[in-house]
């Protein structure tokens, strides 16, 4: 196809000066919807007009130099802010908490038992880690898009927390009574010596996570849609297998896909600077993300679902199995 980029040089400037024309490259000519094996010189337009419509000087010759062309209409093209408003909002952008910073949209879900449209993401976006009962989330609370990071206010609220699976954390306040008894005997006594300090007892818990997971139901079903940013709709759900191939649409980092690194894996995840939490059934892929892409659902080459994003490294994702957040949340996609 060097012959088609030689001549793309040469005429690109004066194709680009064409009415309706918003950019001209080399790739395969399409008949309908199909894509044929035939190289050509593709016009992109922002609408396709039909040619009695044109006037001579504005209709593409259907051969320039000797080689096919094409005319594909794209469109207005337009960058793809992802941490912005959106409507409708689209899994894969920028959502929240109203307590929290940003996280990702992760896609449209039912309810088994409703039939209802809800938003899936992860605990620690939509329920802001809560494990419960410690107040950090309550059933109807405010879920923006963007996310509060990304400067969602209350008005730009497009769903209410309905149901998540709590957050076991590895070590959390002691809630016996007798713990806390012992803990003010021994804080009087401090505070005689160190007023500073003061005595705490926590509980350790031998119970993993395999899930951080919640659903939010929107306030209007007109304020969502349930394409994934670049990736499309999902076509089901799949099953994680090892080494296959993975993808997500992310926050912060866009589209990014790698492999399967290890299955069945058990780990500790930092919930924040000072909490951490044991995870269980988990599978660490190596494709590319960072905060705030926490939430992506996880597609495989058919975008089948296989995965809610949770977690992850530098090098490294970490991700749930669908089957389980399907199963603990009661939902269906």
């Amino acid at each position: 196809m060097e012959r088609h980029y030689r001549v793309l040089d040469k005429v690109q400037s004066r194709i680009l000066r064409m009415p309706n024309v918003v950019g001209v490259g080399v790739g395969y000519k399409q008949v309908g919807l199909t894509r044929t094996e035939k190289p050509a010189i593709i016009v992109f337009v922002e609408k396709k007009l039909p040619a009695a419509e044109l006037s001579r000087s504005k209709k593409l010759p259907k051969k320039i130099n000797g080689l096919e062309t094409d005319v594909i209409e794209i469109g207005r093209v337009k960058l793809l802010e992802r941490n912005m408003k959106m409507r409708p909002a689209l899994p894969g952008s920028s959502i929240g908490h109203y307590k929290i910073s940003a996280g990702t949209f992760g896609v449209i879900v039912k309810d088994k038992k409703s039939g209802e449209k809800l938003i899936l993401s992860n605990n620690h976006i939509l329920a802001n880690g809560s494990n419960g009962s410690d107040g950090r989330a309550n059933l109807g609370d405010a879920i923006l898009q963007p996310g509060p990071y990304d400067g969602g206010r209350q008005s730009d609220k497009i769903a209410e927390l309905v149901r998540f699976v709590p957050l076991i954390r590895a070590a959390e306040p002691s809630d016996c009574p007798v713990a806390a008894g012992i803990a003010n005997i021994g804080n009087w006594f401090i505070k005689l010596v160190r007023p500073a300090y003061e005595m705490r007892f926590y509980k350790y818990s031998s119970t993993t996570n395999i899930v951080d997971c919640a659903v939010a139901k929107p306030i209007n079903d007109e304020l969502i849609g349930e394409d994934i940013v670049e990736l499309g709709a999902v076509s089901g759900v799949g099953v994680v297998q090892e080494n296959m191939w993975v993808q997500k649409s992310g926050r912060t980092t866009g589209v990014t896909s790698g492999h399967v690194t290890a299955m069945g894996v058990t780990l500790k995840v930092s919930l924040s600077d000072e909490e951490s939490g044991w995870f269980s059934d988990q599978v660490v892929a190596d494709l590319f993300c960072q905060p705030g892409d926490s939430g992506s659902l996880i597609i495989d080459k058919e975008n089948k679902a296989v995965g809610l994003l949770f977690a992850g490294s530098n090098s490294h994702c970490i991700f749930n199995r669908i089957q389980n957040v399907i199963n603990l949340l009661e939902i269906e996609l």
